[in-house]
């Protein structure tokens, strides 16, 4: 997607958040740098990559730029290779290294590599939306996601599904977890969203 000026950027990224930003510094009305700030000082923005593309080529522009919270900064004119070589760059360097690491909550063991999740010897059997819902509860221990933050991490922002299907697949996670007796692991914090705690407490 494509925006004009900030405000119109601020509209599309507020329906659906972006995988990464390519921020020109010279836009109408808000600034790019001023753009950047406001993205890093949203709790749902501030971690999307951001490359500033501009003119300026000036040491003290570059470090501007950084500090104000772009990943990177590429100064025109540049090449299509060039801007291709520096979004793959930022991609790999936000992807989560965690994630082929094996996590452990209580009794459960999940290897994101073998694709395997055990409650001590007991094999359980996932779909894929349920494997990554629990994944990412597992590397998020004891912390309370909202289902809109779930949606956001597990689904991705840029898919447009309800809120309440992530209670579908919660109550789906429960089911298959329920033979091993894990799924009181599983929580319904009320008002807030879920959490896995290897404490045991109330599903709902």
């Amino acid at each position: 997607m494509a925006a004009g000026d900030a405000e119109s950027a601020i509209q599309q990224i507020s329906s659906a958040l972006p995988d990464l930003i390519l921020l020109d510094w010279m836009l109408p009305g808000m600034s790019g740098i001023e753009l950047a700030r406001w993205l890093r000082k949203g709790e749902r923005t501030r971690k999307v990559p951001i490359i500033m593309l501009t003119a300026r080529g000036d040491e003290r522009d570059k470090i501007l730029g950084l500090e104000t919270g772009a990943d990177d900064y590429i100064t025109k004119p540049f090449s299509p290779r060039e801007l291709m070589a520096r979004i793959k760059a930022v991609l790999r360097r936000g992807a989560p290294q965690a994630g082929e690491d094996p996590v452990r909550t209580g009794r459960l063991h999940l290897d994101p590599m073998t694709h395997r999740i055990t409650a001590e010897d007991m094999p359980i059997v996932l779909g894929p939306t349920e494997f990554r819902l629990l994944h990412f509860l597992m590397t998020h221990a004891e912390r309370v996601h909202s289902r809109a933050q779930l949606l956001d991490q597990v689904w991705g922002d840029h898919v447009f599904v309800e809120e309440r299907t992530v209670d579908v697949h919660i109550r789906r996670l429960r089911a298959a977890l329920e033979p091993s007796g894990c799924d009181s692991l599983i929580q319904t914090v009320r008002g807030s969203g879920y959490r896995i705690s290897a404490v045991p407490g109330p599903s709902a």
